[in-house]
């Protein structure tokens, strides 16, 4: 990757960064908004709301802090890839919804989720230990 001078080193630091917070805001607000999530995840019949919407932000923000930090990345992808699997078919399936305005914000949800499996399935060939990480 190069020394951590190299313009593609920062670049991959500030991708770092920028996924890592998307995952822990995400994460947080599965918490600071618990009873909105859990309605939604009620609605779409998924068992134990409460707990999967919980358990789901446990899965963000330990994924979030290990992109982030660069601690482990390989398990805080993973646990990342469980969650937008999970999600992505379980509550985002935009195949399964009649009205075609919430059918296109299901599909929406899905591919963006699609995309970020992308990222993190890239990230299990970056060579460890990362530049500028806890696990250096």
């Amino acid at each position: 990757m190069g020394n951590i001078g190299s313009f593609s080193s920062i670049g991959f630091l500030a991708g770092r960064v920028i996924a890592g917070c998307f995952f822990l805001v995400n994460g947080f607000n599965h918490f600071a908004k618990l009873s909105i999530m859990t309605g939604y995840a009620k609605s779409k019949s998924i068992p134990a709301p409460a707990v999967a919407v919980g358990g789901t932000g446990v899965l963000l923000l330990l994924g979030g802090a290990s992109l982030l930090l660069g601690y482990h990345p390989t398990i805080g992808a993973g646990l990342l890839v469980i969650f937008l699997l999970a999600t992505s078919f379980g509550v985002h399936n935009f195949w399964s919804v009649q009205d075609p305005m919430t059918k296109l914000g299901e599909m929406t949800r899905f591919l963006k989720n699609m995309a970020l499996l992308g990222l993190l399935l890239m990230t299990l060939a970056i060579p460890r230990p990362w530049p500028v990480s806890l696990g250096r």
